[in-house]
């Protein structure tokens, strides 16, 4: 909205011509917001998270594979964005999903990743990281509420938050197994649902009908499909 004053003048047009608009006053300030304790803890944190660039995952072992790129980091960068489609999609608050996929798997930069071999002999506190990690930033209150909501998975955000997690680890998989592993091939068949033979170990894990159609959709088209009408021999003039 514009906002402005008349100016009095001497005919009945004249006051349209002497407005004078005042522009909108920002609320934007450039002082120090933070005290000096809260930016050390804070940059603390971010010193932290960017660990997770380091934290290989462990399905790898059990993948027999071995890659530097299979990270907590480039895991949770495509959850977040698979995350931000699948709630726009279904009407979701995607704020709160991208939120959530963010902090999925913020506490394996101190437990490291588990694959489901390990979770059956090692117990992770993955709550008590999550509060000794978060509980002393700004802002806190919000991140602990969030990392809560996502862990017990009954709202819509969080489910949606989990499927953009499985949604990235079938991803993966199909790329492997175009790759040639053959480990990751049998992962994708999965065991089949006795009741829906065509749907696999992954897809029953999923919540959305969106998520599980992606998920067939993964599972079909080859990882390199996005570049086949791109490329070409001769160089741009």
């Amino acid at each position: 909205m514009l906002r402005g004053r008349l100016m009095v003048g001497q005919g009945p047009l004249e006051p349209l011509m002497n407005v004078r608009f005042v522009p909108p006053q920002h609320t934007y300030t450039n002082k120090l917001p933070m005290k000096k304790d809260q930016i050390k803890k804070l940059v603390s944190f971010f010193f932290e998270i960017g660990n997770l660039r380091k934290v290989l995952r462990a399905h790898q072992q059990v993948l027999l594979s071995y890659d530097l790129t299979d990270t907590i980091a480039s895991h949770s960068f495509r959850v977040v964005l698979i995350g931000y489609f699948l709630a726009k999609e279904l009407k979701s608050d995607e704020n709160k999903v991208i939120k959530m996929c963010f902090l999925h798997d913020l506490e394996e930069s101190r437990s490291m990743d588990h694959h489901w071999i390990s979770k059956r002999y090692v117990k992770v506190f993955e709550d008590e990281i999550r509060k000794e990690q978060l509980s002393k930033l700004a802002h806190s209150k919000e991140l602990l509420k969030l990392s809560k909501e996502y862990q017990e998975r009954k709202t819509l955000e969080a489910k949606i938050a989990k499927d953009a997690d499985l949604l990235d680890e079938i991803f993966l998989l199909r790329e492997y197994a175009w790759q040639g592993n053959r480990e990751a091939q049998e992962w994708l068949k999965g065991k089949k649902d006795p009741r829906n033979q065509k749907m696999t170990t992954h897809e029953k894990m999923l919540f959305t009908k969106l998520a599980k159609k992606i998920a067939q959709e993964t599972k079909k088209q080859v990882p390199s499909f996005w570049w086949r009408n791109l490329w070409t021999p001769d160089s741009r003039k």
